[in-house]
């Protein structure tokens, strides 16, 4: 199966995770953040982003996942709170992301976008045992910013 996470172009050369943290993480847990398709990693990297440079490069990272549902957990709309989709839930959805993360059962969390609540993100953890020999990082694509979008 394949996700796709956007990147500036000198970024875009390896499956590396910062550590900091978001919505799924905290601080210190090395994950990488995909969407399911370009057109959601696209917006998922607009509305993360402070600015977009449409001139500078970026380039579409495409990852090879195995689509085996024992290397999957899945958080479903169902098991959130209502608030889900704010600022303030982000400690608790890192609680969520961080007892995955530690307890390493699975290489990823396949997760509901909060753009697009229908569409799913996939969340690598870069530090699970099978990381190495199941996750690939298949192709790197030119990407091109439409204007229309800013």
């Amino acid at each position: 199966m394949e996700v796709f996470r956007i990147s500036m172009a000198e970024h875009a050369g390896g499956l590396f995770a910062s550590g900091s943290p978001n919505r799924w993480n905290k601080r210190g847990q090395f994950v990488i953040y995909a969407g399911s398709s370009r057109a959601l990693s696209t917006l998922e990297l607009i509305v993360h982003q402070a600015y977009i440079i449409p001139t500078a490069k970026y380039k579409v990272m495409v990852i090879s996942i195995p689509e085996d549902k024992r290397f999957i957990r899945e958080i479903r709309l169902n098991e959130l709170p209502r608030d889900w989709r704010t600022m303030a839930a982000y400690p608790f959805l890192q609680e969520i992301g961080s007892a995955w993360y530690e307890s390493r059962k699975t290489l990823m969390l396949k997760v509901p976008s909060v753009i697009i609540p229908n569409e799913s993100n996939y969340i690598i953890n870069t530090r699970h045992p099978d990381f190495q020999q199941k996750v690939h990082l298949e192709k790197t694509e030119n990407f091109f910013w439409d204007k229309r979008l800013f």
